[in-house]
């Protein structure tokens, strides 16, 4: 299966209440400062449990999303990518930590809002080339675990499908132990340590 359209989640820890609509304050910061990398925000803060605050640019979207009564940090990737599937995952999910950890410094959130980096999820939004079944949940698997080895070393990791078949192809990654964007971003490109006890 070719990976492309790669969807990284990781949801968030409040400290104290922080309103959807701070961030689009924050958002429309980043496009001020980017010269030209992100253009527009769409604010969906008026939809119950729905796709929040959307940052967007030409390649990918960034989000605050509250889909599913949690919120979470979404970073979608619209371009389709060169290069392995190992590459692209690493690319993608190299993005998406550091969004996350550029979020959390914003000086408006420090200390109000934390992503958790032992949860996260990856969704594939390409229901032609992944429709939601047994044989691209396999094909993604044996995509995802060497790349989980590389994330969280010999750590025990689950792997949990999406259920609903209705939906698209979406796998919930669950380290065992803690673990920071720093130490994430610095595992992801590198080679995996022995196996990881996935299940």
């Amino acid at each position: 299966m070719e990976l492309q359209k790669i969807v990284i989640g990781c949801f968030a820890v409040e400290r104290e209440p922080v309103p959807l609509t701070a961030f689009i304050e924050v958002f429309h910061g980043w496009i001020q400062a980017s010269d030209g990398v992100y253009y527009d925000v769409a604010d969906y803060s008026h939809m119950h449990q729905g796709p929040g605050i959307v940052l967007v640019a030409p390649d990918f979207n960034v989000s605050v999303d509250e889909t599913g009564g949690r919120r979470c940090f979404l970073f979608s990737q619209k371009t389709l990518l060169e290069g392995s599937n190992q590459e692209r995952l690493t690319r993608v999910f190299q993005n998406a930590l550091e969004h996350c950890q550029r979020l959390q410094a914003e000086p408006t959130l420090r200390g109000k809002i934390e992503f958790r980096f032992d949860e996260c999820e990856i969704t594939l939004n390409d229901r032609l080339l992944a429709p939601n079944g047994d044989e691209s949940y396999g094909a993604l698997k044996v995509e995802i675990e060497p790349f989980v080895r590389r994330m969280f070393g010999r750590a025990p990791v689950s792997l949990q499908q999406e259920s609903d078949a209705r939906r698209r192809v979406r796998l919930r990654i669950q380290a065992m132990a803690p673990v920071g964007p720093a130490a994430l971003l610095s595992h992801v490109g590198a080679p995996a340590d022995g196996p990881a006890r996935i299940s």
